[in-house]
């Protein structure tokens, strides 16, 4: 990746970011502006906070802007792997009922839930226009990515 920061560099610095008094609210904006910069396979990405075990809400993203602001837990991709407290890749969204439509662009999505003390506290949802683009690489850099951001609940 030339000019990009390669996956251990990335770890390295929300790390760094994660050890700051302020990580609670730098970290969640930091790791998606580092992950959109540097994965150009990572069209959109945000995170999604738990409230009340009920229903996922957006805060941080960058990319497009997307009408799923509130997911209850159960709907769709992201309340799928809520429910299922795991990971789960979709090569082809179209393909995939579950699937809430945000952009005609996007092929593909991610999404890996964010564990504190056991308990799954909110979500990385990374979507991608070329389909079948998450890799097990991907999946095991972005489960440790949601390791240090369990820093920020």
């Amino acid at each position: 990746m030339p000019n990009q920061l390669s996956y251990s560099k990335i770890l390295d610095r929300l790390r760094e970011i994660a050890r700051h008094a302020d990580a609670k609210n730098r970290l969640p904006f930091e790791t998606v502006q580092l992950l959109k910069d540097n994965c150009p396979h990572y069209d959109w990405v945000g995170i999604y906070s738990l409230e009340s075990d009920e229903e996922l809400v957006l805060g941080p993203f960058l990319g497009k802007p997307s009408p799923h602001t509130r997911i209850k837990v159960g709907a769709g991709i992201c309340g799928a792997a809520v429910r299922e407290e795991n990971t789960i890749i979709v090569d082809d969204v179209n393909s995939d009922p579950r699937y809430l439509a945000c952009s005609l662009e996007t092929k593909s999505e991610i999404v890996v839930p964010i564990f504190k003390d056991g308990k799954v506290v909110g979500e990385l949802d990374i979507d991608s226009h070329t389909p079948a683009a998450f890799t097990d690489q991907d999946r095991r850099f972005l489960e440790e990515v949601c390791e240090i951001l369990a820093a920020a609940y």
